[in-house]
C-alpha cells in the first residue's frame, strides 16, 4: 500500500506518494522538494516544519525518509553512494540520472555508519517453532 505526505499551504495541497520523493532542501524559510521523476516543488515552509509533518501524518517515515544535517532530508532508497572526502551524496532518480548533493562530512558519516547498522542487524524473522520436548 502507497502512504502518501499531504501538505497544505493557504493557497494548494499537495499529496505525494513517499516512495517518489527524492530529497527536500532548506533554503531558509523555504523548502525545496525533488521528487525522483525530477518534478520539483517549493514551499514557504522551512524545513524544521517538514520534518513534523513528516512525524506527525507517517508513523516510522524515519526508517525511510531521515534528516542529514542542517539542510536536507533524503529518501535513503535513492541512496547510490556517499563519498565522505569529497562530501557528495549522490541519489538516483527513476530514469537511472544520479542526483548530486553537497553535505558536511559530519551528518554524511552518521548516514554511512546508519546504513551500515542497518546491513549488520539481522533480519526480522518469524518466531522460531517450539520444539517438542518429551
Amino acid at each position: 500500500m502507497d502512504r502518501y505526505l499531504l501538505i497544505k499551504t493557504r493557497d494548494e495541497l499537495l499529496r505525494i506518494r513517499i516512495g517518489q520523493i527524492l530529497y527536500f532542501e532548506a533554503d531558509r524559510n523555504y523548502t525545496k522538494l525533488l521528487l525522483s521523476n525530477g518534478i520539483q516543488f517549493t514551499f514557504a515552509i522551512n524545513i524544521g516544519k517538514i520534518e513534523e509533518l513528516l512525524s506527525s501524518q507517517l508513523v516510522g517515515i524515519d526508517m525511510v525518509l531521515v534528516r542529514v544535517g542542517k539542510s536536507h532530508i533524503i529518501n535513503k532508497n535513492h541512496i547510490l553512494q556517499i563519498n565522505l572526502p569529497k562530501q557528495k551524496l549522490l541519489l538516483l532518480t527513476d530514469d537511472g540520472k544520479p542526483r548530486e548533493l553537497t553535505v558536511s562530512k559530519d551528518p554524511l558519516k552518521q548516514l554511512k555508519e546508519m546504513l551500515e547498522e542497518e546491513l549488520l542487524e539481522p533480519k526480522q524473522t518469524a518466531e522460531p517453532k517450539a520444539e517438542n520436548k518429551e
